[in-house]
């Protein structure tokens, strides 16, 4: 049996997982400390799980098709300040080059309180003096050089020059051409900086971590995640490390992508201390440009929110105004203590409610549950959760029943009442204070990026999705599911992530040609990062606001047989799947089209307004798969059907009906081509010249019988 290993490092601890290979089924899964303080750093932790899940699970060095693993060390590297120190060597002459003097001069980053990452400057007109430059940067203490250049984009030589130098001298180095492809001196240079302050390090984790793996016996390359929800090679992280921040969240989502199987929809990750919120629309998570207290750099990172709300938030309370106060956000964990509806009932029955301040830095309001023994049991939103019954037995978060009747039953009573309709209404306050900062989070991504709420569904994932996703739902009146095997979501995900790598170039009118030549740039990088050059499947978007042309390449680093582990399933069942998602009966549900493993569905919704008394209509479209997972959906769409032969046509003869003219200018409509396995996606795109150029690169090696389903939505 062949397997994939997914390692996602925590900053408790390091979870791994083993999934099988070819069935994508889960074998087996651990869980460790993570070993921050050890002096190999976390690197000892990811050794010491992949030696033990070896050992477990009778794993051989030939078996382990796929390794990787996730990594907090960027991001923690950059907000504890612990950063290497960085020159930057600027080059240009002229009056270019006195601008690009003023441009590569990086201000000092606040990285936390009273820790900057301060950069030296040094910029000089030629190269001729440029090996006794480096050597001066060097003796006054420079760790890694940032070469830096007005237009590098375009001309990569003298870049690429300072960097070999600064090698040969010793030093780490990177380039602004390297980190980002885009114009803007300044900021490429900034993202530069950030680049090399955390290089040596993260250099140093990598191949330390990549030498046990050969070490063991395993051939397969090791892979690191991605903030885009990708993995890398560790000889890219040796090139950018800056984009392995934030790989924590991304792995999570992930997991919802690959194991989940989420096409659209707001996935929900849920862990001891915080959850993760982010958007998952058309197969991908959305992506924004990612800056560091407030500077921006050239680095696409996924649109993840953050709140201080988990399964362990402790309860706080005012025993003088009678009410739950706050939830969270300190954890249990943190604070050295149990979860109350873990705890042995007769522990809690001689138990009295304390007040508590958990850490000096917090208020004396924290709730526990203290017995004759002293030990200490915290009440917790995941407690709140089981004494209503939102946790279900199959969940990670189930507890002992009895026990959180006991503990909120003597909330109650602290608080001067002893029935049990008050223990009820004590645990629905507690929910209701800390899903309500979720629901917030989650109001304001449904207008950002405009999401139908009518058909938006909650996916939980993290050991305590079943403690605030549900309830959330409910506050929201919104459709909900907790995902298969939620608590090791983040390691599922590292396990089946795919190789990716995006390139980016500023272009004002993109012609065909240019386009072609970034979608093959992007595979191009993508082979390099360690995918299979077959595997690949490439998104290209074109904003022409930003004269921006973005090329996302996706690949694996092995060849396989798509979706063999799924189930298919009849076109009645998918039909009722369809049904569901639009709010319609079965019966009022027509299959519109079907082609390789794609059904396509339509279906209308009658919409009431003004108190009922007009009723409008609602077209729906979606396209389910065999194994009966909804794939894309849209409210309008024309759809179409062909052969290759006449694919041409009927994508122009759709875009010239659907076009719209409007202030911002003409929008062409998303075109989508189902066919065989996949659905590409050429919705990204500014014109018809540019959609038929993509569909011929992407659609030529098809046999010219192949059934195609074209669907057209206008924007």
């Amino acid at each position: 049996m062949k397997v994939r290993i997914g390692i996602d490092v925590g900053g408790t601890f390091t979870d791994v997982v083993v999934i099988d290979s070819e069935s994508r089924a889960l074998v087996g899964q651990l869980k460790f400390p993570t070993s921050h303080d050890a002096r190999e750093g976390v690197a000892l932790g990811i050794v010491t799980a992949l030696e033990r899940a070896m050992q477990q699970f009778n794993l051989q060095p030939d078996d382990v098709a796929f390794i990787a693993h996730s990594t907090t060390q960027a991001t923690n590297a950059l907000l504890e300040g612990d950063v290497a120190q960085v020159a930057v060597l600027g080059i240009g002459t002229g009056l270019e080059g006195i601008l690009a003097k003023r441009a590569t001069r990086v201000p000092p980053i606040e990285l936390a309180p009273n820790k900057f990452l301060t950069a030296d400057h040094t910029f000089i007109k030629h190269s001729h003096n440029l090996s006794a430059t480096i050597d001066a940067l060097k003796n006054k203490g420079a760790q890694v050089i940032v070469a830096s250049e007005a237009f590098s984009v375009d001309r990569t030589v003298h870049e690429t020059q300072m960097v070999e130098k600064a090698k040969a001298a010793g030093l780490r180095a990177t380039s602004g051409h390297e980190v980002s492809s885009l114009y803007g001196l300044r900021v490429r240079t900034r993202t530069a900086v950030i680049n090399a302050a955390i290089l040596p390090k993260m250099i140093a984790t990598a191949e330390m971590t990549d030498s046990c793996v050969k070490s063991s016996g395993i051939t397969a390359p090791l892979m690191i995640m991605r903030s885009d929800g990708g993995v890398m090679s560790v000889d890219e992280v040796h090139r950018r490390p800056i984009l392995t921040m934030l790989s924590g969240p991304a792995a999570g989502i992930a997991g919802a992508l690959m194991h989940e199987r989420v096409s659209d929809g707001i996935f929900i990750e849920v862990g001891g201390t915080s959850a993760d919120i982010s958007v998952i629309r058309d197969g991908s998570p959305v992506t924004r440009p990612a800056k560091l207290n407030g500077h921006r750099m050239y680095l696409n990172t996924l649109d993840v929110r953050t709140l201080g709300v988990g399964g362990g938030s402790m309860i706080r309370a005012s025993k003088t105004e009678g009410r739950i106060t706050d939830v969270g956000p300190r954890s249990a964990h943190i604070a050295g203590l149990g979860y109350a509806c873990f705890a042995a009932v007769e522990d809690l029955q001689e138990a009295e409610i304390e007040l508590i301040r958990p850490t000096e830095s917090d208020a004396d309001d924290h709730v526990i549950l203290r017995g004759k023994s002293r030990k200490g049991y915290a009440l917790t939103t995941t407690c709140a959760a089981n004494f209503l019954g939102y946790v279900k037995p199959d969940h990670f978060a189930f507890g002992n029943a009895e026990a959180t009747r006991v503990a909120f039953e003597k909330l109650a009573t602290f608080f001067h009442s002893k029935d049990a309709e008050t223990a009820q209404r004590f645990a629905e306050a507690v929910l209701e204070t800390g899903c309500r900062k979720i629901t917030n989070a989650i109001e304001e991504l449904i207008v950002e990026y405009q999401l139908d709420r009518e058909h938006v569904v909650l996916v939980g994932g993290g050991g305590g999705a079943a403690s605030l996703v549900p309830f959330t739902a409910k506050l929201l009146n919104l459709d909900h599911r907790i995902a298969r095997n939620a608590e090791v979501i983040s390691p599922i995900g590292v396990a089946m992530a795919m190789v990716r790598d995006t390139i980016e170039r500023n272009i004002v009118d993109p012609t065909p040609e240019d386009i072609l030549k970034v979608r093959r740039e992007a595979a191009e990088a993508a082979i390099h990062a360690g995918a299979v050059a077959d595997s690949i499947e490439v998104q290209v978007e074109v904003d022409k606001r930003r004269n921006l042309v973005r090329a996302t390449a996706m690949g694996t680093t092995e060849l396989r047989k798509r979706d063999n582990n799924q189930q298919t399933q009849g076109v009645e069942h998918c039909r009722k799947i369809a049904a569901r998602s639009m709010r319609i009966q079965a019966e009022e549900v027509t299959l519109a089209a079907e082609a390789g493993m794609w059904f396509v569905f339509i279906g209308t919704q009658k919409v009431k307004s003004f108190f009922g008394l007009f009723t409008s209509h609602r077209e729906m479209l979606r396209v389910v798969d065999h194994s009966g997972v909804i794939r894309l959906q849209r409210n309008t769409a024309q759809i179409r059907i062909c052969l290759l032969p006449q694919l041409n046509a009927e994508i122009t003869d759709a875009v010239e009906q659907l076009t719209d003219f409007g202030d911002a200018g003409r929008a062409i409509p998303d075109i989508f081509v189902l066919y065989g396995a996949r659905i590409a996606n050429f919705s990204g795109l500014a014109d018809l010249e540019q959609v038929l150029a993509l569909v011929e690169v992407e659609l030529r090696s098809l046999d010219p019988g192949t059934r195609l389903i074209v669907i057209a939505c206008p924007k």
